[in-house]
């Protein structure tokens, strides 16, 4: 796999984007240009030992002095936003990973772009990028209040390509009226809460749909059963047991590997798979993906069978 970019940024500008949601710009202390990115990547951000989130890029891929991102205070979250909110402001400096990028633009004609509330922050550079590209896109921007959404005043630049709908007022997102006649060959692209992806999902065409979730989706997976995992780099062999994860098992056995949300949501732990058929427990990987099996979420993801070789 290859190197992460991992580097310690200044906070050159934080401000707040709309009621809750900060907006932080980082940059290099010492003027280094940045990783570039594509629109849909995300950074880890290391807020302290055992603390560690990931944010959406949602400033401009062309510049490469700075990194804007939008943080969501949760009050009933794990303490991230939290965090951020009380501890990060203009001049401090933060430690970040990445960028990783499970949430890609795909080419297209046509677009269909949903966002609910801090899901737009991914969305923000998708559009830019539609618009670059000359293809016909709308986008359906949802939230609880009109001053809880962010972003807005910078959306207005696209006119009627984009319908702000703040539920105090317009109540739940017609769905329908964007995803129930959507023409052949048009990409949808959704980020937001559980329920709207859900929702999104249950009306979208099979193939059209490119979703972000921040939480992991139910899973269907088989029983949990003992399997071993050889490490091709390392040249070790480690037993996985029913109730451990790979994760664990090869952090166990002294092998460091990158991994954050153990959840199966950010993407970090991504490993790839020399041979063995995993079983997908995540909620990164696209069906395609899942189905080609060659890499997998080791925090979550199992195998279908007695043995997996890992690129570890």
């Amino acid at each position: 796999m290859n190197e992460v970019y991992e580097a310690e940024l200044l906070v050159e500008r934080a401000e707040f984007a709309a009621d809750g949601v900060l907006a932080l710009s980082l940059r290099h202390p010492l003027g280094e240009p940045l990783p570039a990115w594509e629109p849909g990547a995300h950074i880890d951000v290391v807020l302290g030992p055992g603390l560690e989130r990931q944010y959406s890029l949602c400033g401009d891929p062309a510049d490469r002095t700075a990194w804007r991102i939008a943080v969501l205070r949760e009050p009933d979250g794990r303490g991230g936003s939290a965090h951020v909110h009380e501890q990060l402001g203009q001049g401090d400096k933060v430690r970040v990973r990445g960028p990783r990028n499970h949430f890609t633009l795909r080419p297209a004609a046509r677009y269909r772009f949903v966002a609910g509330g801090i899901g737009i922050t991914p969305i923000l550079p998708m559009l830019a990028a539609a618009e670059a590209a000359g293809a016909e896109w709308s986008l359906l921007y949802g939230g609880r209040t009109r001053q809880s959404m962010a972003f807005t005043e910078e959306l207005s630049r696209y006119g009627d390509r984009v319908t702000v709908a703040p539920q105090d007022e317009t109540g739940l997102l017609d769905l329908p009226s964007v995803l129930d006649s959507v023409p052949e060959g048009t990409l949808v692209y959704c980020c937001g809460p559980g329920p709207l992806l859900d929702a999104v999902e249950a009306r979208c065409p099979a193939g059209c749909l490119h979703m972000e979730r921040f939480t992991p989706k139910e899973q269907q997976g088989g029983e949990n059963t003992e399997f071993e995992v050889e490490l091709a780099r390392s040249g070790a062999t480690v037993t996985v047991a029913a109730d451990v994860s790979v994760l664990d098992a090869v952090r166990a056995a002294g092998v460091e590997v990158l991994f954050s949300c153990t959840e199966g949501t950010c993407g970090t732990c991504e490993t790839d798979v020399l041979d063995g058929t995993p079983d997908h427990r995540d909620s990164v990987l696209t069906d395609e993906e899942q189905e080609a099996g060659e890499t997998m979420m080791i925090c979550v993801s199992r195998c279908r069978g007695r043995r997996l070789v890992l690129d570890l």
